[in-house]
């Protein structure tokens, strides 16, 4: 021992030495065996979360009934084609208490809209979705929420087809899965050189090329999975992010919910509401129009102003009394504090959408990633215990034990 080494080594505390090691098998286990338990559903929730990035348009090309090019002009502000949706849908959907939500897509062609039967309420309720010609005059198809591929597909990533209890699974365990990045790192971070720890060895055993395909594709996707687990967590648990938002930076503005002033009426047609929306926020673009049923709810048109980042879900509302046509009140992401600007940015990053093909492409080729972290994770396991098993020292351990 040269007298640095000794040096040094008079330095460290006999426990010390004893712990540190001791902490390091501990959390490698903790590490493997969560990556065991969990590491399944990660790659499926990242799976399907691949295949959603351009869900809208695989489920277009899959459908060609409503992928029909029109060569009219998209509907808009002062479009009539709303309300002949509306009366069309109503007359195919009796249910005078259903409440319908029209999607606007700044294109011409077909007219996305979703169909709420009476008595159901909240973000998993049943509803019907539904499309209709660019006219608004015929309805081209029809199919329940979670009865199609793509839409399946969704429930799936969302709550594993079970709910907002799974929901409640799939945000928890994102938060798992948050901790199991973290413990990779420390697991992989070097104690030496920085040059080897990156390193990947092709001319070395299979075992030793699985671990570093493992860590290398765990260090180089890191910040973006940390990026698309975090906002999936926030996502699917909203009360955890209005807690973690007001904590940190300040309480999110809160959504208004007016009533109409009466309850009863002659319901006011969509585009005087438009008319009146259009008024309150100018410069504004139309992303839904949502319309109940008669009762005291209002109609609310839901839009993007500048700077808001989502194109098909942005964050500010103007809601119309249904029979007078008064604006009640107005939501404005510009308006809001910094955790309501933090909050409009979090959907752009988890869905890919942020900067437009190129983060949507890269958002794609993230959710495989856990599928291969999953997998050479666990083949590097078996192979570690069919060493084992195969070794001598395990062999005269087992014989011995035998006696």
């Amino acid at each position: 021992m040269t007298n640095r080494a000794a040096a040094s080594s008079a330095n460290v505390h006999p426990g010390d030495r004893r712990r540190a090691p001791a902490f390091a098998i501990l959390l490698r286990q903790f590490h493997l065996w969560l990556g065991l338990t969990l590491g399944g559903l990660f790659a499926l929730v990242a799976l399907t979360g691949s295949a959603l990035v351009y869900y809208i348009e695989i489920d277009a090309a899959l459908h060609p009934e409503i992928s029909q090019p029109s060569t009219g002009a998209a509907p808009g502000w002062e479009s009539d084609v709303w309300q002949t949706a509306l009366e069309t849908g109503r007359r195919h959907w009796r249910d005078t208490d259903g409440k319908w939500s029209f999607e606007v897509t700044g294109t011409a062609g077909a007219i996305p809209a979703r169909y709420y039967p009476a008595a159901h309420a909240g973000h998993h309720a049943p509803r019907q979705m539904v499309w209709f010609s660019a006219d608004g005059s015929r309805v081209l198809r029809a199919e329940p929420w979670g009865g199609y591929l793509m839409s399946w597909l969704y429930e799936l990533h969302m709550d594993l087809l079970a709910g907002e209890t799974g929901t409640q699974i799939v945000g928890w365990s994102g938060v798992a899965m948050l901790v199991l990045l973290i413990s990779g790192i420390w697991v992989w971070w070097p104690r030496g050189s920085w040059r080897k720890a990156l390193a990947f060895k092709r001319n070395t055993a299979p075992i030793r090329r699985l671990r570093d395909l493992h860590k290398l594709s765990g260090v180089w996707s890191m910040a973006l999975l940390f990026i698309l687990a975090g906002t999936g967590v926030l996502l699917a648990l909203p009360t955890v992010k209005t807690q973690l938002l007001s904590v940190t930076i300040a309480v999110p503005d809160a959504v208004a919910d007016p009533q109409s002033g009466t309850s009863s009426g002659r319901q006011i047609p969509i585009r005087q509401a438009l008319a009146a929306a259009q008024s309150a926020m100018p410069g504004a673009r139309l992303a839904f129009i949502d319309v109940p049923s008669a009762g005291s709810e209002p109609i609310r048109l839901r839009i993007q102003v500048p700077g808001d980042p989502h194109e098909r879900f942005p964050g500010s509302f103007v809601f119309v009394d249904q029979y007078s046509g008064r604006v009640l009140a107005v939501h404005d992401v510009r308006r809001g504090n910094a955790s309501t600007t933090t909050a409009k940015w979090i959907r752009v990053l988890h869905d890919g959408s942020i900067a437009g093909t190129a983060t949507r492409i890269l958002a794609i080729i993230m959710g495989f990633v856990p599928l291969t972290l999953f997998v050479t994770g666990l083949l590097h396991w078996r192979e570690r215990l069919r060493r084992r098993a195969q070794s001598p020292s395990s062999h005269f351990k087992t014989t011995g034990n035998s006696k």
